[in-house]
C-alpha cells in the first residue's frame, strides 16, 4: 500500500511539471499570436487611405484610364486632400510661356515654382536664395545664358556672391549633351530657370503626385545627388552614427509628423532634413539648404560664408537637442582644423603644377592632357570628400576616400611634373645642340 501512494505521488509530481512546461510553452505563444493578430488588424499610419476623388473632374476621367498610376498617387496625396486639383497645378492662359494647348485649355506638362508659390511662398523664396536654386545650374550651364534679373538673383544668393567660377563646367561641354542630359542635368537642373521666368524645379525633391512628407524627409531622396566620389555625403551619412540609427530604427520614426513642431520624440536622431531643411528644437523650418553652414565646402580651398555665425547658431540649435555645448564646441574646433589642412594640402598642390604652368608646358585647354584629371580629382573628389566626412561623421571617407587619396595624387603630380620639366630640358637641350 505504502508502495502504491508513493507511486501515485510521483504520478502527481510528474503530472504537475508536464502541465507547468506546457504552460510556460503556450502562454506565451498564446500571447504573441494575440498581439501579432492586432497588429495585422490595426492599419499601418503610412498607408494613407486614398481620397475619393471626383470623377466628373475632365483631367481625373481621362488620366485613370491613360496613366492610372499617376491618380493612383495623387489620390493618396495631401494635395487631393486639401481639394487642390490637377488644373490648379497645370492649367495656364493661353500664352503662358511654357504652356501647351491640351484638349481644349492650356496646361504645363510640369508645374514651374511660379505655380507652385501660389500656395508657398515662404518655400519658394527661400529656394530661389539657396544652393539649389541658380547656383546649381551655373555649376552646370555657366552664368553667360542668364537673364539681367536672373543673373541679380544669382549674385544675391551666397554660393553666387562668392562666385569662385561663372564658367560653364568643361567637363560638361566636353562630354556632350547627349551625355550630361541623362548625367549632369539629373541633378544640377534642380535650379534651371523656367520659360515662365521663375527658378527651379520643386519636384526633384518633392516627387510627384503623392508630395509625400515621409518621402522628402527621407535621407533617399537626397542620395539621388549627393552620392559619388565627388560629393558622397549619402554614403557618408549611414556610415555615421546618425545613419545606423536611421538605418535600425527609423521605421518608429514620425515621419508625417506636421512641419515645425518636430523634437527628439519624432526624430531621435537627424536625417538630412533635419540638419538642414526642417524646423527643429530651435531652428526654424527653412528650404535654403546653406541656411546652417559655416563654409563653402564645395569649393577647391573652402572659405567662410557670409554671416557664418548666425548660420552656426542655427545650425547648433538642431545639435543642441541631443548634444552637450562642451561636445559640439569642441566639435566645430575639430572639423574647422580640418578644413584648414585640406585647404593646405590643395594649395600645395596648385603651388606643385605652378613650375610646369610657367613654363608653358601646361595648355589653357581643361581636361587635355592627363595631369588636369589628377589635379582636379585631388580637391574634386578627395579634398571635398574628406571634408564632407568630417562634418558629417564618416571616418572612412575622411581616410581612405579623402586623405589617402590626397596623399597618393599629391605624390603623382610631383611624378608628372618632373616628367614634363625634364622632357623640357631635354628637348631644349636637343634643340640647342641641332639635333
Amino acid at each position: 500500500m505504502a508502495e502504491d501512494r508513493s507511486q501515485q505521488g510521483l504520478l502527481a509530481s510528474f503530472r504537475l511539471v508536464i502541465i507547468g512546461i506546457l504552460v510556460v510553452i503556450i502562454v506565451p505563444a498564446l500571447a504573441f499570436i494575440i498581439a501579432a493578430i492586432g497588429r495585422s488588424i490595426v492599419a499601418d499610419p503610412s498607408d494613407t487611405a486614398p481620397v475619393a476623388l471626383d470623377n466628373s473632374n475632365t483631367c481625373v476621367a481621362c488620366h485613370r484610364k491613360t496613366t492610372p498610376g499617376i491618380i493612383e498617387q495623387y489620390s493618396r496625396s495631401s494635395m487631393a486632400a486639401a481639394n487642390v486639383t490637377c488644373q490648379n497645378c497645370h492649367e495656364v492662359e493661353a500664352g503662358y510661356p511654357g504652356g501647351i494647348a491640351h484638349h481644349g485649355s492650356f496646361v504645363l506638362t510640369v508645374p514651374t515654382t511660379a505655380k507652385c508659390a501660389t500656395c508657398h511662398q515662404n518655400e519658394a523664396a527661400q529656394f530661389n536664395a539657396s544652393r539649389h536654386g541658380l547656383p546649381a545650374y551655373v555649376a552646370m550651364w555657366g552664368a553667360g545664358g542668364l537673364s539681367e534679373a536672373h543673373l541679380a538673383i544669382y549674385e544675391s544668393i551666397p554660393e553666387g556672391s562668392f562666385n569662385p567660377d561663372r564658367m560653364r563646367n568643361a567637363l560638361f561641354e566636353k562630354e556632350g549633351r547627349a551625355i550630361t542630359k541623362f548625367a549632369c542635368s539629373g541633378c544640377h537642373d534642380i535650379g534651371a530657370p523656367a520659360a515662365d521666368g521663375s527658378i527651379g524645379q520643386c519636384q526633384e525633391c518633392h516627387l510627384r503626385h503623392e508630395f509625400s512628407l515621409e518621402q522628402a524627409r527621407k535621407p533617399e531622396t537626397c542620395n539621388h545627388c549627393h552620392i559619388g566620389p565627388d560629393h558622397p555625403q549619402y554614403e557618408i551619412y549611414i556610415e555615421s552614427y546618425h545613419g545606423i540609427a536611421y538605418l535600425t530604427g527609423g521605421d518608429d520614426w514620425n515621419w508625417d509628423a506636421e512641419p515645425g513642431t518636430l523634437t527628439v520624440a519624432d526624430f531621435p536622431a537627424p536625417t538630412c532634413a533635419t540638419c538642414h531643411i526642417s524646423g527643429f528644437g530651435g531652428a526654424s523650418t527653412t528650404h535654403d539648404v546653406g541656411d546652417r553652414l559655416t563654409w563653402y565646402l564645395f569649393a577647391p580651398q573652402s572659405q567662410r560664408r557670409p554671416a557664418w555665425q548666425d548660420n552656426q547658431v542655427r545650425m547648433q540649435a538642431v545639435c543642441s537637442e541631443c548634444h552637450s555645448a562642451a561636445f559640439i564646441d569642441e566639435f566645430y574646433v575639430d572639423a574647422d582644423a580640418l578644413t584648414e589642412e585640406i585647404n593646405r594640402r590643395v594649395q600645395l598642390s596648385n603651388e606643385t603644377i605652378a613650375p610646369a604652368r610657367q613654363a608653358g608646358l601646361l595648355t589653357d585647354e581643361p581636361f587635355d592632357q592627363p595631369i588636369d584629371f589628377v589635379h582636379f580629382d585631388l580637391w574634386h573628389h578627395w579634398g571635398r570628400t574628406a571634408k564632407f566626412g568630417a562634418w558629417m561623421g564618416g571616418p572612412d571617407y575622411v581616410q581612405w576616400h579623402g586623405a589617402y587619396e590626397i596623399l597618393r595624387d599629391q605624390a603623382e603630380l610631383e611624378e608628372m611634373v618632373r616628367e614634363l620639366l625634364e622632357e623640357s630640358d631635354l628637348a631644349g637641350s636637343s634643340a640647342a645642340d641641332g639635333s
